[in-house]
């Protein structure tokens, strides 16, 4: 039994640690390369990377930054043993592994000072597992170079010091933000009391500190209080410190939730009214904590289903 165990505890590790690979493709900014694009309308396809695709390409122009965004593609990984086992299971159907290839907005020098929309760019580079950085080998003076010529040297060294910049730069605001949110943690406070810029937020969000996520606290009333509960003076309390934290208050009566759970549907409205509310506790908790993310619902409807969605406002 213990060997049976450790089986499928492997096994069951195995697949936690799956992943599907990101490989981000960069380079000198887009004018001068050719051919190297095989992804169309900015849109995810899927295709055999033996097979050149037919149905277009991604927008390529002899001019700088003609994209922004980047083209995403997810391309099979070539392997004949999928076959073989596939014949030997007698499988329905082989699903191959899969790499996504990013094709990120060209860098120019400067770029991680923000110059030609550097910024942005990097911050999608940084989401990637590795990098493909496509060189210009050839000559044509149809195409332009945005650097006047072709030197390839030129241009890997031009990637690789606005890498380490922004690297650098993003080492600094890490610092200095820790700096500050080691302070305040000292000092008994969240992390979140700290006032970080964007690219400070980013620099530590890899930390997943437990003080920086934001919080509601939840007052739980008796039933009699559901509909005044800012009478209560331990709600009043809770108000101040949540205040003081930088952090959210709803309030509910449990005892409340766990009777409308018991309730018909069709009844439920009429119990709420008989305390003097309109709405579950439940649904104030969650549309304050749509508030407090900033999120927002979105809607899609069609002959096939009407479907809400949680979405990010902006």
């Amino acid at each position: 039994m213990e060997r049976n165990y450790k089986l499928v505890t492997l096994y069951v590790t195995a697949f936690h640690t799956l992943k599907q690979l990101s490989l981000g493709k960069v380079d000198i900014t887009r004018t001068g390369q050719r051919d190297t694009h095989v992804i169309s309308n900015k849109e995810k396809h899927e295709f055999d990377p033996f097979i050149k695709v037919e149905n277009g390409k991604a927008q390529a122009a002899n001019f700088p930054f003609c994209t922004i965004e980047p083209n995403v593609g997810t391309v099979a990984v070539p392997d004949p043993r999928l076959q073989v086992l596939s014949d030997l299971s007698k499988s329905q159907k082989a699903v191959p592994a899969a790499v996504e290839f990013v094709d990120i907005a060209g860098l120019v020098k400067g770029a991680s000072q923000g110059e030609g929309l550097g910024n942005k760019f990097l911050s999608h580079i940084r989401e990637v597992d590795s990098l493909l950085q496509v060189v210009r080998c050839f000559e044509d003076d149809d195409i332009i170079h945005v650097s006047g010529k072709v030197d390839p040297k030129s241009d890997i060294d031009v990637i690789n010091l606005e890498l380490i910049f922004s690297d650098l730069d993003q080492e600094e605001a890490e610092r200095s933000a820790l700096e500050r949110i080691q302070q305040v943690l000292m000092d008994g406070k969240p992390a979140r009391a700290v006032t970080l810029s964007e690219i400070e937020k980013d620099a530590v969000n890899h930390l997943c500190l437990l003080t920086m996520k934001p919080v509601i606290y939840v007052a739980n009333v008796a039933e009699s209080e559901v509909a005044n509960p800012e009478k209560n003076p331990y709600v009043q309390e809770v108000t101040k410190l949540a205040s003081d934290l930088q952090s959210g208050v709803v309030t509910i009566s449990a005892q409340v939730e766990a009777e409308l759970t018991e309730l018909p549907t069709e009844d439920r409205v009429e119990y709420l009214k008989s305390l003097g509310v309109s709405e579950s506790g439940l649904g104030n908790l969650i549309r304050a904590t749509y508030r407090l993310l900033g999120m927002q619902t979105y809607f899609t409807s069609g002959e096939k289903e009407t479907k809400a969605w949680t979405i990010l406002k902006g």
